[in-house]
């Protein structure tokens, strides 16, 4: 699971030993597609000690970003609404519109929504716009623990919402890490092998780089959303974003790592590479545009359909780059679920969250080829075959070496927007060449760090 060259797709078996190691030994619960689940959905909810009618009647609106959960999850609202007599409303906006406008709607004080996705979770904690959850899961009215089963959520999903104080603010309701994406037939031009190294990496980039085809895309926009794999960087090279409430992209790892992030880019990334945001470093793949890109683990699904994608043949996925000597360290998330601490339906929230994550409904999202952050949905032959089976290794590697802490570091921390703004306006710099990596860094650092003292 740790080699970093592109293998054979692995065996079940050998797939199943991968997630035991991510987290748990996996359940016997598992069936594959929608329609074989259908026969059995009442009973699989049944089995769980809550009343499910408990707040019929009540309406609830699900706020968030047009992203893999939300197409996933929208066409079983019904069976939800079926189930607990609850109406759902959606608002779903596009990402960057969505982050923009919730911190906004929040701190106003809004009833609605009821549940939101969120991923400032530092700042929703500070400013009180997030309930607190943990006397939910402990209220037995409406939650059975034993039906939802914890043990089998993926490792980090399981400590990835715990705030400092052992509180939980939120469900995770989905697993991504960064990954490498190859297109195969672009490196067998070359003869080349799948790099492994930063190095490797560049030489690599720079070897099948054309006119017509760049050699790497990687998102590199001036803005708090372009930091993921740039973050990934950072880490692999041995730095932290935030460390001891200070700023410390600035150190000698960090600018080392956004060094070479700058010349990846600025050698073999494609033209215009400093407005790139994830759609495009996405569209430039599937389109068979760049030969490589770093970014999402979840990109798999669209990569592995034929309907979007120009390249689902040769397409390869292999683990994050390393220095010689040393375990890559992804950037890795869970995006969130959060109730509104403002809402008037808490309840009836609280029961639609834990439907939402749940093993029988995790299973059908799964089927729809997403990222769920339950083991039992990413044993399933159903999620394998949408997300690919060789796509679902690699992120699954990505996801166990990456440091859930340090993550968490620059996550969680109230002023997460303002740093990673600041940072990726540095790494944009790098990118374009208007300055070298310790000027940018030192500068960002100095910027972010006055925005922590206020």
């Amino acid at each position: 699971m740790n080699s970093q060259r592109y293998r054979a797709p692995m065996s079940r078996r050998s797939f199943v030993k991968g997630l035991a190691a991510a987290g748990a030994g996996l359940p016997a619960f598992s069936m594959s597609a929608r329609s074989s689940f259908a026969a059995d959905a009442a009973s699989a909810y049944a089995g769980a000690a809550i009343d499910w009618k408990q707040f019929a009647g009540q309406t609830i609106t699900v706020a968030g970003a047009i992203h893999p959960w939300s197409n996933a999850i929208t066409p079983l609202l019904p069976d939800f609404t079926k189930l607990t007599g609850i109406n759902v409303v959606t608002d779903f906006q596009l990402e960057t519109t969505y982050l923009s406008a919730i911190p906004i709607r929040l701190a106003r004080g809004s009833a609605t929504p009821d549940v939101c996705m969120f991923t400032s979770y530092g700042q929703g904690i500070s400013g009180g716009w997030l309930e607190p959850l943990n006397a939910y899961y402990s209220n037995k009215s409406l939650t059975d623990l034993g039906w939802y089963d914890e043990s089998d959520l993926i490792k980090t999903a399981r400590t990835f919402s715990l705030w400092s104080d052992g509180e939980r603010y939120g469900f995770t309701i989905t697993s991504e890490a960064m990954t490498l994406f190859i297109n195969g037939d672009a490196l067998a031009a070359k003869g080349l092998p799948v790099p492994q190294t930063f190095d490797e990496l560049l030489a690599t980039a720079e070897a099948v780089k054309t006119n017509e085809v760049s050699g790497i895309a990687m998102r590199a926009q001036a803005g708090g959303n372009s930091t993921p794999p740039a973050m990934g960087f950072v880490f692999s090279y041995g730095g932290d974003m935030v460390k001891d409430n200070k700023a410390a992209f600035a150190s000698p790892e960090g600018i080392a790592a956004i060094d070479m992030y700058g010349r990846l880019l600025s050698r073999a990334g494609p033209v215009g590479v400093g407005s790139y945001e994830w759609y495009q470093v996405l569209d430039d793949f599937l389109q068979g545009r760049t030969a490589m890109a770093i970014d999402s683990s979840n990109f798999a699904t669209d990569i592995s359909n034929p309907a979007k994608s120009h390249v689902t043949k040769q397409a390869r996925f292999a683990a994050f780059p390393h220095l010689p000597g040393r375990t890559p360290i992804p950037f890795m998330s869970h995006w969130q679920a959060c109730i509104n601490a403002k809402s008037k339906n808490k309840q009836a929230a609280f029961l639609f969250l834990q439907w939402a994550t749940s093993k029988p409904t995790s299973l059908q999202t799964a089927a729809a080829g997403l990222a769920t952050t339950r083991l039992s949905a990413w044993s399933s032959e159903a999620f394998q075959n949408a997300f690919g089976r060789q796509a679902a290794e690699a992120a699954l590697t990505n996801l166990q070496n990456a440091d859930v802490d340090r993550a968490k570091a620059i996550l969680f921390h109230p002023q997460s927007r303002s740093i990673q703004d600041v940072f990726m306006i540095g790494v944009n710099e790098v990118v374009s060449g208007a300055k070298s990596a310790k000027t940018a860094m030192t500068a960002a650092a100095e910027k972010a760090n006055a925005a922590i003292r206020g």
